[in-house]
């Protein structure tokens, strides 16, 4: 479990207001926050936690800086990134990598209430659909207000074309996952559309078009998951 503290034990009081413009200011959104002492969630107590994920500006400054340049720079990058926002902020930093143990990002982000489990299994997110990527988690000792996150999973009302979209039925509402199936369409000419602009389905989910997100970027993903 990748963990940072902050340097200070004496934290500064900050509101969700300044949290989202720290996050903005750098590229990322927040994709969820909650109060441990009242949400039951994996591995924390108390204080404020607040998820954070890519925003339509991250990939033009990762694009940006120095980590662009070598191995995992996504990884680099937030570790990076979120480890000085944790210091600015006098928070501790969570990262979704660098386990195992890994950090419980999936509670996290379910218990937050803004995301939540497509009918193929997929996590799906109020804002982003199913293009979600957290970069990291800030964890502040004081609980602050935060907003009220949705009642109902956006799915409730969808008519769910990700169950129909793969070409090979890899995710589905049956068994959810085939990773084989996957990568072995991914292998294959017909998979290169999933290869060069992103994961079919995910895009298929109506939310996803909320990320706008660069299929250049997909691009990057896709590659890291499916090296050729």
């Amino acid at each position: 479990m990748t963990k940072r503290h902050p340097p200070s034990s004496d934290p500064a009081v900050h509101s969700y207001a300044d949290i989202e413009k720290a996050a903005q200011d750098v590229g990322l959104i927040i994709m969820g926050a909650l109060h441990p002492r009242v949400t039951d969630v994996k591995q924390l107590e108390g204080g404020t936690l607040i998820l954070l994920g890519a925003g339509v500006a991250f990939w033009p400054a990762l694009k940006s800086s120095p980590e662009w340049q070598g191995k995992d720079p996504v990884d680099r990058w937030s570790l990076r990134v979120v480890g000085q926002m944790a210091q600015d902020l006098s928070a501790t930093a969570y990262f979704p990598f660098g386990g195992p143990p890994y950090t419980p990002f999936i509670d996290w982000a379910l218990k937050s209430g803004r995301t939540f489990s497509s009918p193929v299994g997929a996590l799906v997110h109020d804002e982003v659909g199913m293009m979600i990527s957290f970069r990291g988690a800030l964890q502040f000792t004081n609980e602050f207000p935060i907003p009220t996150p949705p009642s109902v999973s956006p799915c409730t009302a969808c008519a769910a074309p990700c169950t129909l979209t793969c070409p090979v039925g890899a995710l589905n509402s049956r068994d959810f996952y085939d990773v084989s199936s996957c990568h072995g369409h991914l292998s294959t000419n017909e998979g290169q559309t999933c290869m060069t602009g992103g994961c079919l389905v995910r895009l298929s989910c109506p939310l996803s078009s909320g990320a706008a997100r660069d299929p250049e970027q997909s691009a990057h993903h896709m590659r890291a998951f499916h090296p050729s």
